[in-house]
Order: structure tokens, then sequence, then C-alpha cells
């Protein structure tokens, strides 16, 4: 432990109240600590004294690594649904021309951020900035795009609602909007993580 946290014998020996030796002792195990410097190490390293000396985690320490472990999947996986989402939508409005193709993908994208919450719920640990910021932009991709679709049917007489931009104007609307999402969603979550 000392060596994991990166501190010299000496500095350890300080901590406790001991000599240098002692502490290499301790270590080659040619002695072992009383049991004040035990408690002492224990409140320096931030471990239980079970820990230091039979090397048991509590059981606290060992749920709340599982959970740890289980939201950062979560965060992972959550940005892989919102995209597969994102992919399946343009997939199915190309063979299918239909609104519920586009429907069943936004439910696969609810999945996704589903379990980003849930890995929210389950731990302490925030959620790394990527994973939320790729998950607002890919969700907020289709709905921006048939929104563009439907200002550019309505004011250029061009382009429809679909997922993705189709023609000009719609283009040319879709990438003026999805850009400001994309700008606006990038400083509130910067501000958010400081």
């Amino acid at each position: 432990m000392r060596k994991a946290k990166g501190i010299s014998q000496e500095e350890l020996a300080d901590q406790v109240g001991v000599s240098r030796q002692a502490v290499s002792k301790w270590e080659s195990e040619q002695s072992t600590p009383d049991l004040e410097k035990i408690i002492a190490m224990s409140g320096f390293f931030g471990v239980t004294t079970d820990y230091l000396l039979k090397g048991i985690e509590p059981a606290a320490d060992q749920t709340q690594k599982g959970r740890e472990i289980t939201s950062k999947v979560l965060y992972i996986s959550s940005t892989a649904f919102v995209a597969i989402g994102l992919l399946c939508g343009f997939g199915g409005w190309n063979e299918e021309q239909t609104m519920e193709a586009v429907w069943g993908s936004m439910i696969i994208q609810a999945v996704g951020i589903a379990g980003y919450f849930i890995g929210k719920i389950l731990s302490a640990e925030k959620a790394p900035f990527y994973a939320g910021w790729l998950n607002l932009i890919g969700v907020s991709f289709m709905p921006v795009s048939m929104l563009a679709g439907a200002v550019s049917s309505l004011v250029f007489k061009q382009g429809w609602i679909a997922p993705y931009p189709v023609g000009g104007f719609h283009a040319l609307t879709f990438c003026l909007a999805f850009f400001l999402v994309c700008a606006i969603s990038l400083i509130l979550l910067r501000k958010r993580t400081k």
C-alpha cells in the first residue's frame, strides 16, 4: 500500500510515529506493528484494520466497486444503444419510408438513455462527459432532422420529414439546427461538469 501510494518508508514512519527501520521490518515480515500503529496506518491509508491484518475488504466496499463497474458498463452501452438506434432509424427509413421504422429506433435509443440514468443511480461516480454529450446529440439527431424537414417543406416547399437530411434546403436547415444543438449542449454540459 505504501508503494501504491507513492511514499517512502521514511514518510510512512513519520506519519505513524516510528523509525524507518521499523517500517522496513514490517514490510519484510521480521516484526509486526503494535495495535495503535495499525490503527494509525488504517486511518492514513483509508482502509479498515481488517484489510491491513487479513487483506479482507469490507463487503460494502466490494458492493460499491461492483456498482461502479456496472455503472461504467451502462454508460458505455447507453452510448452504443443510442448509436444503434440512430443507425436502425436510417436503415428502416431507407427500406420502408414509414414513421413506424423511426419509432422503433427511438425505442432502442430510449433503452440506451434508461441505461445511462440507471448507471447514474447505481454509483456516485459521475458519468464520463463524452457519454452524456454523445447520448444527447445522438438522441437529438432524428428529432432535429424531422423538425428541419418540416420547416424546409413549409418554408421552401422542398424536402419532407425524415430521420436524416433529404434534399438541399432540408440539409442546410438541419446542419444549422444540429450545429446549434451540439454547441449549446457542449457548453451546458461543460459547465455542469466543472
